[in-house]
């Protein structure tokens, strides 16, 4: 069993930028980043391979990073010119498995709150 623990979130002012990372207990394939918003379903963000190929959907593309440190079992979404439409509790993601990149990965953290709001 892997265990995930999320940090950053927060309030912040559209424009801004917010910095979420995610340690693992345990070595994993894929990390990644999904969010949840009010009364939607739970979508992907973001994910990295070991490999370090990274995979994002439309919206966020040029605006958020997904980086990740293999020896220390880290993942980190750096967000820029966040919007109001980015507000949604976002959840960190991991599989040991190779799985496709819009395959959800067994394992959840316990999500945080991102909101984007003036």
């Amino acid at each position: 069993q892997v265990q995930l623990v999320e940090s950053g979130g927060g309030l912040v002012q559209p424009g801004g930028s917010l910095r979420l990372s995610c340690a693992a207990s345990g070595s994993i394939y894929r990390m990644g980043w999904y969010r949840q918003a009010p009364g939607k379903e739970r979508e992907l963000v973001a994910t990295i391979t070991r490999g370090s190929s990274t995979n994002y959907i439309d919206s966020v593309k040029g605006r958020f990073t997904i980086s990740r440190d293999n020896a220390k079992n880290t993942v980190d979404l750096q967000m820029n010119n966040l919007k109001p439409e980015d507000t949604a509790v976002y959840y960190c993601n991991a599989d040991p498995r190779r799985t496709t990149a819009t395959t959800p990965g067994l394992y959840w953290g316990q999500g945080t709150q991102v909101t984007v709001s003036s």
